[in-house]
């Protein structure tokens, strides 16, 4: 394709962004959107999981559904889909139309993510040219999450929470026009009848899957429980369906190969530490230290910066010292960021110098370990598997991301409450006081007067107590994550190389 072929390259990137910033935008626009329509509890979990549930459950089929009708026909059905459904985000007078039109970005989001990684591998088919590629993809992926709460503060401030929705229909419009002029179809064929059967046990089991971590992270875990059972019998049944028939939804076989296996699951821990950390500083700046939301955004810039450039070093990385050496020290470093905030907190002075230390190391660790775990990955699988392995990928970043807020914000969470001293306060009072530091304060601005203040502060020095330690599980997951990857990703192993 010549040099088109990274015009291809930017306008995927420019798609990808869109995706990932959604991930995370909703967390500085959500107060505005609560204030705004009056949600009640049960309506804001859907508003807020409905993207991450509908995206998860749809990745395998929209990957399968890629390389069987084409990809850049996939792509191209996904950008339509997000950009009414932002328009009907816009549009929404109630919060059940805010649920269907997350709902619908979820959709849209299944479409264009596992397209995006599909088409690179068809187009780029040098292989250091490929890790490149990439290198930007994950750059792309991981700047995005993080800059989520940056523009949308920023808008959410200049405007309202509607404006954190309509910032994707201009990019997707975009995205639409250069799709139809630079980007090749691609497709792999194959006979015998969609299987309809696996598509409800996926979707079941993953939906399921993603429903139970966050349930029972959130305080309903008999629900969570029962979910996570759900989804283990239904992705069972899917496993071994996929194993018997001749034309699969996803080649699980792909799994027996220890470098695929071991990349996937290496993305999900460093996805379940850095899911946790945006989320909880997120509230950590905008609750505990009053900052207005893009004053919040502002401050996790060091995680985005370096998340944009790190990953861009990487190919010559594992060129050197191959995938199992680059992934194991890119996430050491990033654990040692980890530790700082916690050693920080141990000694009475967490403050944001440790944060942004924190951060930076995070970037630059998890940038250059989720690029060489995504190469390995799609390298170990087969070009007509394209998008079932790029929907693996993509389940491994959104079940991490998910399963951080949960186990790590769960852990968080009784940590502060362990934290937070008896007030002399109401019952009532003291039980929203100890659900969590966003409702800690609306509860001390209802107080109002010294005794509001000085339940506030309670609660700002119990949840940032909290962070610290929250921060080293954190560490122990990355570190984790590093040894698994170093050791368990066969010695020398160099995707960026030709074959011989």
């Amino acid at each position: 394709m010549g040099g088109r072929r990274w015009a291809v390259l930017a306008v995927l990137s420019g798609s990808l962004l869109i995706i990932a910033m959604d991930a995370t935008i909703l967390n500085v626009a959500f107060p505005s959107l609560v204030a705004d329509l009056r949600p009640s509890s049960v309506e804001q979990l859907w508003i807020v999981d409905a993207y991450a549930l509908v995206l998860s459950g749809l990745l395998i089929t929209a990957g399968a559904l890629g390389d069987r009708w084409g990809r850049r026909r996939l792509l191209l059905a996904g950008f339509a889909i997000f950009t009414l459904a932002s328009l009907l985000a816009v549009a929404a007078t109630t919060p059940v139309v805010v649920i269907v039109a997350r709902a619908l970005l979820g959709v849209g989001g299944a479409a264009i993510m596992p397209a995006t990684i599909s088409i690179l591998r068809v187009v780029f088919t040098d292989p250091r040219e490929r890790a490149l590629a990439y290198s930007v993809w994950t750059a792309v992926i991981g700047a995005g999450m993080a800059l989520g709460p940056l523009v949308g503060g920023l808008v959410v401030e200049a405007f309202a929470w509607e404006a954190a929705f309509l910032l994707n229909v201009p990019v997707a419009a975009v995205c639409i026009v250069f799709t139809l002029w630079l980007v090749p179809e691609s497709s792999h064929p194959r006979e015998g009848r969609w299987d309809w059967w696996g598509v409800a046990q996926s979707v079941v089991g993953m939906v399921s899957l993603a429903a139970g971590i966050k349930l029972a992270g959130a305080h309903d875990v008999p629900l969570g429980l029962a979910l996570l059972v759900l989804a283990a019998a239904a992705l069972t049944l899917f496993v071994r369906r996929e194993l018997r028939i001749a034309n699969p939804l996803l080649q699980v076989r792909m799994f027996a190969r220890r470098t695929f296996s071991v990349s996937a699951v290496s993305i999900f821990l460093g996805m379940l530490a850095l899911g946790a950390v945006l989320f909880l500083l997120s509230q950590w700046f905008q609750y505990a230290q009053g900052l207005r939301p893009f004053a919040a955004g502002v401050r996790l810039l060091p995680a985005p910066a370096t998340l944009i450039i790190a990953p861009l070093f990487t190919p010559r990385l594992i060129g050197r010292f191959g995938v199992g050496p680059v992934l194991g020290c890119a996430m050491g470093v990033a654990a040692l960021g980890m530790a700082v905030p916690w050693l920080a907190d141990l000694a009475g002075r967490l403050d944001y110098a440790a944060v942004a230390v924190a951060l930076a190391c995070l970037g630059i660790g998890f940038g250059i370990a989720a690029t060489a775990a995504s190469v390995a990955l799609l390298a170990s699988s087969p070009q007509e598997e394209a998008g079932g392995a790029a929907a693996v990928e993509e389940i491994s970043y959104e079940l991490g991301g998910a399963m951080g807020v949960a186990a790590i914000g769960s852990l968080a969470g009784v940590l502060y409450r362990n934290a937070l001293p008896a007030l002399d306060l109401p019952a009532p009072l003291s039980a929203r006081l100890r659900d969590s530091i966003g409702e800690a304060a609306v509860v001390s601005g209802e107080i109002g007067g010294p005794a509001g203040a000085h339940a506030m502060h309670e609660a700002t020095r119990a949840f940032t107590a909290a962070l610290g330690w929250s921060f080293l599980a954190a560490a122990i997951t990355l570190l984790l994550s590093g040894l698994i990857g170093h050791h368990l990703i066969p010695k020398n192993y160099k995707p960026t190389e030709p074959p011989h």
